[in-house]
């Protein structure tokens, strides 16, 4: 079943400083039936001002995945370290208890536009820190997995992300391992068909859940359309009035931020592997 979460059914905000677009109950902007979808606790499509900031806060055990579409953001955190990430690169964030976060827009003159997720992390398990990846122009990527395959985030969670570009006319069947997924149109327009014969069409900025269905096809219906597809749960990311850049495949990287504790890039531990 393809239940549509169009742009316009989404929570809006613009504080001047912050335009924003909430797929789930965020903020001042609250539905009860909306306060997440299996383990995505938050879906947010921002465009921060130049210079604008996020002050510091606190968040719940959770992996951030911030992918940046256009402009430079810098992350910091109240244990000293701060890492910067450009426009067609996605930074994942471990959160820690007790440990505050805060988000900078660098520049002084243009906007920074990102989409962000909050993905409810198993307690038992411990990450690096912070990853980052760089975004690709193939047809497929996978951008976040729980073991880091083939070079992607290494998650808290039982979530596979990919982030997958089609021509005009071209589609893309997928197979899904869970019996929920989230798909998100980043750019472009296309219909995402179920083997039941549903059929949903999607443009720029609509998402869709998908429930009890063994795989999905994904037929663009303009050139350069961009999705995401995600096992248990599935996201891509939107995209408005901007070009992502061409960027190089690379693995996942731990990065170590400047300042503040020295473990940062311990192998990850596994205290323990479940489904969440």
């Amino acid at each position: 079943m393809i239940t549509t979460r169009t742009a316009r059914q989404c929570g809006q905000a613009d504080y001047g400083w912050l335009q924003a677009r909430y797929t789930f109950s965020f903020g001042h902007y609250f539905d009860p039936k909306l306060l997440g979808y299996a383990s995505l606790r938050v879906l947010n499509q921002e465009v921060l001002a130049p210079g604008a900031a996020f002050q510091p806060r606190t968040y719940p055990k959770v992996d951030i995945l911030n992918v940046i579409l256009d402009g430079e953001a810098e992350y910091r955190d109240s244990e000293g370290n701060h890492v910067q990430a450009s426009a067609g690169e996605a930074l994942l964030l471990s959160t820690q208890p007790g440990v505050s976060y805060s988000e900078h827009n660098l520049s002084k003159d243009k906007p920074l536009t990102r989409m962000q997720l909050w993905l409810d992390a198993c307690p038992q398990r411990e990450n690096p820190l912070i990853q980052k990846l760089a975004l690709n122009m193939g047809k497929q990527q996978l951008i976040a997995s729980p073991e880091g395959t083939m070079g992607s985030l290494q998650l808290r969670q039982q979530v596979w992300l990919h982030h997958i570009v089609l021509d005009k006319g071209e589609s893309a069947n997928f197979q899904l391992h869970g019996p929920r997924a989230y798909l998100q149109s980043i750019h472009g327009k296309f219909h995402a068909l179920t083997h039941h014969e549903e059929k949903a069409a999607l443009t720029c900025g609509d998402g869709a859940f998908i429930r009890d269905e063994a795989n999905i096809t994904l037929v663009a219906r303009f050139p350069t359309a961009r999705f995401a597809d995600r096992f248990c749960l599935s996201s891509c990311f939107y995209r408005e009035m901007m070009m992502s850049k061409k960027s190089a495949p690379k693995s996942a990287q731990p990065v170590k931020p400047r300042g503040g504790r020295k473990n940062l890039l311990a192998p990850p531990k596994f205290l323990a592997m479940k489904r969440c």
